[in-house]
């Protein structure tokens, strides 16, 4: 589905790769609705849209709040007229600790916002998707949703949940208007990674740093991908890698990563 003249709603859009998602699809001349739960960082990305902005509306919403979800249905479409898309783009990533020493709480965070979240923007927009002439649903997995990474455990289950909650939809979708893709980044420089601890432990090794793709140009590879109508996209030079690997040989590749893993670890 090409993104001009298309309504869109991206979610996390104000920060990181969403940003750069919201920022793109502005560029390329769609409508967006931008969501997060901050209301500032919304405020930031629409200053960055500068004269496109008008194209842009803000919602601060809590995705792991059905209800509140729900409620946006009739908001957007009364600002918009309509709903062509959705890139399930907002996540947070766990602290880079052990499944032993994360709390529940934590655990049920994690699985509420990357998971739950997503959920329920799919099956709040996915009625009004299937009446629209073409649309599209992007879901944002990640290459710890394939492969596991020590420390990141937790985070990795939800994606791998997100990889198979959208890779259902496209088998159910199939020979609708509604066309699915799920996308696995691999190191994506954000604020996300940051937030656990890991982006500084990367960039500590010249190869981490080469590994961390800038989030403009992930999000440019994101939005090619749903133009492209494909059904997966892998972000980096690392994810493609590692997918492959993992394929081949998933013993080798898991040892792998969790060699490497380790020295972060320790």
């Amino acid at each position: 589905m090409k993104a001009e003249n298309k309504t869109i709603i991206v979610t996390g859009g104000g920060s990181g790769m969403g940003r750069e998602l919201v920022l793109n699809l502005l560029a390329k001349g769609a409508k967006v609705a931008a969501i997060d739960i901050n209301e500032n960082t919304l405020q930031e990305t629409a200053a960055l849209a500068g004269d496109r902005n008008v194209n842009l509306s803000l919602f601060v919403t809590d995705i792991t709040n059905r209800t509140g979800v729900e409620g946006l249905l009739e908001k957007v479409i009364s600002k918009f007229g309509a709903v062509d898309g959705i890139i399930n783009n907002a996540g947070i990533i766990q602290p880079f600790i052990k499944v032993n020493d994360l709390s529940y709480e934590v655990i049920e965070r994690v699985m509420n916002i990357n998971f739950y979240g997503t959920l329920y923007l799919i099956k709040t927009f996915l009625p009004h998707l299937l009446t629209r002439p073409e649309a599209h649903i992007v879901d944002i997995s990640s290459m710890g949703g394939f492969l596991p990474v020590p420390g990141q455990t937790i985070y990795g289950a939800s994606k791998a949940a997100v990889k198979l909650l959208t890779e259902g939809l496209h088998s159910e979708l199939s020979g609708t208007n509604v066309r699915v893709t799920v996308v696995f980044p691999g190191g994506v420089r954000t604020n996300i990674m940051s937030n656990s601890g890991l982006a500084d432990r990367m960039s500590s090794s010249t190869e981490g740093a080469q590994k961390i793709l800038s989030a403009d140009k992930a999000a440019a590879m994101i939005i090619a991908g749903m133009e492209q109508n494909r059904y997966r996209v892998l972000v980096g030079k690392d994810a493609k890698m590692l997918d492959l690997l993992y394929r081949l040989n998933p013993a080798y590749a898991a040892g792998l990563i969790a060699k490497k893993m380790g020295a972060l670890l320790s």
